[in-house]
C-alpha cells in the first residue's frame, strides 16, 4: 500500500500509537531522579507561561501610569504603583519568562538524552536480534536512514511537543481568560475564531504536505540506498568502468527527490502566506474593536496597547505552531517507521527457560534435518550427519548443494524446518543463542573486518585478551611478522570492511581471531580459499593443530585441503550421497572420486602452463 492510500483515521491511530510508545521513555520506571526532573520541568513550564502572559498587562499599566489622565477608569491600581515600579515589574516578568524556560530546558535535558540513548540502544539491539533472512532482504542504507530519521524524530518530539505545543495551549487559554475578564466577549470571540481558523488551516494543509514529505522520504531513502550500494561495490564499479552508469542511476533517484522537494517548498510558501493572512485579519479585527473602545472612552490607551501586545504575543507561538506541527507530523512519520522496525519479530528467539549450552565432548548431530530459505525452494532434504566428539568432518559438494547452509544452521541463524540439530544431545533450539555461539568458532570464506585496528579485529574473538595473547594468535595464524612490519603494528587501521588488507591477509586475521577465541567446536568455511599455495600449507598446519581435541566441520571446495579429515561427507542437492575417508571414497570411484580427478587434472594443467 502506498503512503498516499493510508486513511486519515489510520494515520491518527498510528500517531497515537507512536506517542504512547514514547511515553515510557519520558516517565522511566524506577528512575525517580529522572521523574523528579520531569516534575520540576513541568512546574518551570507553568511558571514561565504565567510570567509570559503577565508581560503585556504590566506593559499596558505602565503606559497608563505615564498618562493617567487618559485613563477612563480603574486608576486605583495606578495610584499606589509608580511608573518605575511597573517598569521594574515588567522587566522582572520578562526575565522570569526567559529564566523559567531556560531552567525547564536545563532540567529536562538529562531526561531527553537518556530517552534517546535508551531508544537508540533498544533499536540497535533489536536489529542485531533480527534474523539473517531479514538482513539479507533489507538494504543497509535504507535501514540506517530509517533509524537516523527515527531517533531525530524522537528528539524533536521530546523537545517541541512537550515544551512547545503544551505551553502554547496553556498560553492561549490564559490569554482567552484575560480577554474575557478584562475586555469582553467580543474580543474573546475574535481571538478564538482566529485561532480556530488558523489551526484548521494549518492542520489541513500540513496533512496534505505530509503525504508529499513521505514521498520525498521514499525518494531520499532510495537515493541513499543506491549511493551506499554503489560505494560498497567501489571495486566492481571500477572493474566494469561503470562510473557513468552508476552516476546515471543515482541521478534518476535524485530527480525523484528533487521533484518532491520542490513540491514541499512551494506548498510551504502557500501555507506560510495563508497563516499570515489569518493572523493579520484577527489582529486587525481586535485592533479595530480596541480603537473604537478608546474613542468612546470605555478603554484607556494602556488597555489598547495591552490588547495589541497580547495579539502580537500570541501570533508568535501560533506561527511557531505551524512549523512545529509540520515537524511533529514528519517526526511521527519517521518515528512510526522506526517503531515498525522495532515491531518486526525476530525469526529466531530463545525459548522460555532456555538453558546455557554445556559442551562435554562436542558431538554434533543433524538428524533428518529439512530446511529451505524459501518454502518453495528446499535446500536440505532429511539431512543426517554426525560429527563425533573430537572428530574432523569435511563437507564437500557442488555449489548449491547446501554446504554453507549447514554452518548457518549450526550457528542457529535459522531454525530447521524439520528434524533436529543437537550438540552433545542438546537441541540447539533449547539452549540460549549466546551460549551456543560462544562455543563455536568460525573462519568464513570471506572474512569481513571492522573499520578499526588489526589488534581490535583479532581481539574481537575474546575482548578481554591481553596483547601477548593477541600476538600469540597472530603468530599461530602466520600473520604476526606482517603486522610487526607495519608502521603502526597492531594499531594499524584496516579500512572499511578491511579493504586496506589483501584477501589473504584478511583471512589470516580471521583465523587469528578464531584461534584467540579457542572454542571447542570449529567451523571452517573455505578458510584457506583466499591464500596462495605456500601460505595455505602453513595455515593448514595451524588449523590442523587448532583442531586437535575439538569437533571440526570443514566446508571445502578444494578437495586437497580435506584429505586428512577423519571423514568426508559428499552433499548433492541437500542430500548425503557419499561418506568415508579420502582413500575409501577414491576406491569407490563415485562422485567424490570424479570430483577429485577433475580437480587434479586442473591442477596438473596449471602446473604445465606455469612450467
Amino acid at each position: 500500500m502506498s503512503t498516499g492510500d493510508i486513511s486519515a483515521p489510520a494515520e491518527r491511530r498510528s500517531a497515537l500509537r507512536t506517542i504512547r510508545k514514547v511515553g515510557p521513555y519520558l516517565w522511566p520506571a524506577g528512575e525517580w531522579g529522572l521523574r523528579a526532573r520531569v516534575v520540576v520541568a513541568v512546574l518551570a513550564l507553568v511558571l514561565g507561561k504565567v510570567a509570559t502572559v503577565a508581560i503585556p498587562a504590566f506593559f499596558g499599566y505602565t503606559v497608563d501610569s505615564l498618562a493617567p489622565e487618559d485613563a477612563a477608569q480603574d486608576t486605583g491600581f495606578l495610584l499606589i504603583t509608580s511608573s518605575v515600579g511597573l517598569v521594574l515589574a515588567y522587566g522582572a516578568m520578562r526575565l522570569a519568562s526567559v529564566g523559567f524556560n531556560q531552567l525547564r530546558d536545563a532540567v529536562f535535558a538529562r531526561v531527553g538524552q537518556r530517552a534517546l540513548r535508551k531508544l537508540a540502544l533498544e533499536t540497535f539491539r533489536h536489529i542485531h536480534a533480527l534474523s539473517l533472512r531479514y538482513h539479507i532482504t533489507r538494504k543497509t542504507g535504507g535501514l540506517s536512514r530509517i533509524i537516523e530519521r527515527g531517533v531525530k524524530g524522537v528528539d524533536f518530539l521530546l523537545r517541541f511537543l512537550l515544551f512547545s505545543i503544551g505551553p502554547l495551549v496553556l498560553e492561549l487559554t490564559l490569554v482567552c481568560a484575560i480577554f474575557a475578564f478584562a475586555f469582553g466577549t467580543a474580543y474573546v470571540l475574535v481571538v478564538v475564531l482566529t485561532i480556530a481558523l488558523y489551526v484548521w488551516f494549518t492542520f489541513a494543509v500540513t496533512e496534505w504536505r505530509v503525504k508529499i514529505r513521505r514521498k520525498m522520504n521514499e525518494e531520499d531513502t532510495n537515493a541513499n540506498q543506491k549511493a551506499i550500494d554503489s560505494l560498497l561495490n567501489f571495486e566492481t564499479v571500477k572493474y566494469f568502468g561503470a562510473e557513468a552508469r552508476e552516476a546515471a542511476r543515482y541521478d534518476v533517484s535524485m530527480q525523484g527527490y528533487e521533484k518532491m522537494a520542490v513540491m514541499t517548498s512551494v506548498s510551504l510558501a502557500g501555507l506560510n502566506f495563508g497563516q499570515s493572512l489569518l493572523i493579520t485579519a484577527g489582529l486587525v479585527a481586535v485592533m479595530v474593536l480596541g480603537a473604537l473602545a478608546v474613542q468612546d472612552g470605555s478603554f484607556s490607551v494602556g488597555q489598547f496597547v495591552m490588547i495589541n501586545a497580547y495579539m502580537v504575543q500570541i501570533t508568535m507561538p501560533l506561527n511557531f505552531l505551524g512549523s512545529v506541527y509540520r515537524e511533529i507530523r514528519q517526526s511521527l512519520v519517521d518515528m512510526g517507521e522506526m517503531f515498525d522496525l522495532l515491531e518486526v519479530p525476530p525469526e529466531v528467539e530463545d525459548r522460555p527457560g532456555a538453558r546455557p549450552l554445556k559442551v562435554s565432548g562436542g558431538r554434533i548431530a543433524f538428524e533428518g534435518v529439512q530446511f529451505g530459505y524459501d518454502r518453495d525452494r528446499q535446500i536440505l532434504h532429511g539431512l543426517d550427519l554426525v560429527v563425533e566428539a573430537g572428530q574432523t568432518v569435511a563437507v564437500v559438494g557442488p555449489s548449491g548443494s547446501g554446504k554453507s547452509t549447514i554452518g548457518r544452521l549450526l550457528f542457529r541463524f535459522y531454525d530447521v524446518d524439520g528434524g533436529r540439530l543437537s550438540i552433545d544431545g542438546q537441541d540447539v533450539r533449547d539452549v540460549t543463542q549466546e551460549s551456543l555461539r560462544s562455543q563455536i568458532g568460525v573462519v568464513p570464506q570471506d572474512t569481513v573486518l571492522f573499520n578499526d585496528t588489526i589488534g581490535y579485529n583479532i581481539a574481537y574473538g575474546r575482548p578481554d585478551a591481553t596483547r601477548q595473547e593477541v600476538e600469540a594468535a597472530a603468530k599461530a595464524a602466520r600473520i604476526h611478522d606482517f603486522i610487526a612490519g607495519l608502521p603502526k603494528g597492531y594499531d594499524t587501521t584496516v579500512g572499511e570492511r578491511g579493504l586496506k588488507l589483501s584477501g589473504g591477509e584478511k583471512q589470516r586475521v580471521g583465523i587469528a581471531r578464531t584461534l584467540l577465541k579457542n572454542p571447542p567446536i570449529l567451523l571452517l568455511d573455505e578458510a584457506t580459499s583466499a591464500l596462495d599455495t605456500d601460505t595455505e600449507r602453513e595455515i593448514q598446519d595451524s588449523l590442523r593443530a587448532m583442531g586437535e581435541g575439538r569437533s571440526v566441520i570443514t566446508i571445502a571446495h578444494r578437495l586437497s585441503t580435506v584429505v586428512d579429515a577423519d571423514r568426508i561427507v559428499v552433499l548433492d542437492k541437500g542430500r548425503v550421497v557419499e561418506t568415508g575417508t579420502h582413500d575409501e571414497l577414491l576406491s569407490r570411484g563415485g562422485r567424490y572420486a570424479r570430483m577429485w580427478q577433475r580437480q587434479q587434472a586442473g591442477e596438473d594443467d596449471d602446473s604445465t602452463a606455469v612450467a
